[in-house]
């Protein structure tokens, strides 16, 4: 398998994505190599451990209705919100990027079977939305433009693994409006942020200025991040309507990439600030 390694420098990288994301080949080619795949979320075990990993934070019984911001290459989150007691559940990503075999879904019921969980019988189901009519599951694939179309105050359980960052910084604010309008009263938020450049876990995203990096050239070509450092994103989730629950953050103990390297502003923000690479948080509607 084909797959651009860690140890490729991160300005080969950006070029070699720069010049695949422009070349005439559907979704899936780029998926099965490894050049422009949407996390592991097609791997059975670690869909589960993610999903109830955010899961656990709720006190959630039955019955409730889960959101997944950003489902990436699978939708084996409408399947494990059964299997735990959901009743719906909404898929929401900027694409059509979940694979669409049916044998697929119907492997992870056996995986869902291996961990003693209920699973819903898909021998009838000929396609994907055949499976996804039979977990009461929406897949939305137009970003924030689906999240408005989703009902105020209906979800329970709203979750994302390493996708905030991913958000184009200026549609960033208002997709957490709309998750706080979409969040039930009684209901709850869980995100892991990456804040790693996602070229070479360092800070090499913070080197370009903001023209460069937020030009439609830069953030279409496979790399982009919207490099909203920790604390300004924290002021977002409370200016949305939310409260902090519970936050655990990840830090280097050094910048790994020097500071006189980096663009304004990060180039003056604080060492301790720059420092944080990823925090996990548990947000409650005020």
């Amino acid at each position: 398998m084909i797959s651009i390694k860690k140890n490729v420098p991160w300005q080969l990288k950006i070029l070699l994505k720069i010049i695949f994301s422009r070349l005439p080949l559907p979704y899936n080619v780029w998926r099965n190599i490894s050049i422009f795949r949407h996390g592991s979320m097609q791997d059975a075990a670690y869909a589960y451990r993610v999903f109830k990993k955010h899961f656990n934070e709720s006190k959630l019984a039955k019955d409730f209705t889960t959101l997944e911001l950003g489902p990436g290459d699978s939708l084996f989150a409408a399947a494990i919100n059964y299997s735990l007691g959901g009743k719906k559940s909404y898929l929401v990503d900027t694409g059509y990027y979940a694979s669409r075999s049916v044998e697929f879904y119907r492997n992870f019921n056996i995986f869902l079977e291996s961990e003693k969980l209920p699973t819903k019988d898909l021998s009838a189901c000929s396609n994907l939305e055949d499976i996804l009519k039979s977990y009461e599951a929406f897949y939305l694939t137009r970003g924030l433009d689906s999240l408005r179309k989703i009902p105020s105050n209906s979800v329970d359980f709203i979750f994302s693994q390493a996708v905030l960052e991913h958000i184009k910084k200026r549609e960033f604010t208002d997709v957490i409006k709309e998750l706080r309008r979409i969040v039930k009263d009684t209901g709850y938020c869980s995100h892991t942020v990456d804040l790693k450049d996602h070229l070479g876990d360092a800070l090499n995203n913070l080197r370009f200025t903001e023209k460069i990096w937020e030009s439609n050239f830069m953030s279409s070509s496979g790399f982009y991040t919207n490099r909203i450092r920790y604390s300004e994103m924290i002021d977002i989730f409370k200016e949305a309507g939310f409260e902090i629950s519970h936050i655990y953050t990840s830090q280097w103990e050094q910048l790994p990439t020097p500071r006189s390297k980096l663009a304004f502003p990060f180039k003056n923000m604080d060492e301790k600030e720059l420092s944080i690479s990823g925090f996990s948080i548990v947000l409650s509607p005020v």
